[in-house]
């Protein structure tokens, strides 16, 4: 199975390990989309508005065409900030796209409580709970 790691770039720390043992379960995984230069939005602002506005927009449709051709995504959803399981709004908008093209939708941890729960809840994730062997 093809699966997109997706996640606050504060969680990608924690990506590495996760990987290796999903690809050790024979999944192909690829990474976020600005997991090899994490400060690539904070450069977009530098610039400014627009063109942080417009580093945004890429990211979508980066986002859209990665989702069209994996199998699934995997939500690394850790706590952040003192909110637990965060998930953040770029981070949901490709759990909406991986709902819209049908491809499986698994969380590592509980849907986060908050407004946007019951959305979240909507999309049908499978909650592993840590447990990377039910991602099959």
């Amino acid at each position: 199975m093809k699966i997109l790691i997706i996640c606050s770039k504060a969680f990608y720390k924690d990506i590495e390990p996760i990987k290796e043992r999903l690809e050790e379960m024979g999944q192909i995984v690829e990474l976020p989309n600005s997991y090899y230069e994490p400060d690539a939005e904070k450069k977009s602002w530098e610039l400014g508005e627009k063109e942080h506005a417009e580093f945004k927009a890429r990211m979508f449709k980066m986002s859209e065409e990665r989702i069209s051709n994996m199998d699934a995504v995997l939500t690394l959803n850790f706590d952040k900030n003192g909110k637990k399981n965060y998930i953040g709004g770029a981070t949901f908008i490709e759990i909406y796209e991986a709902f819209m093209k049908n491809k499986k939708i698994f969380l590592y941890n509980d849907i986060p409580d908050g407004m946007l729960y019951d959305e979240i809840a909507g999309f049908s994730p499978i909650v592993i709970n840590g447990k990377l062997d039910l991602v099959i």
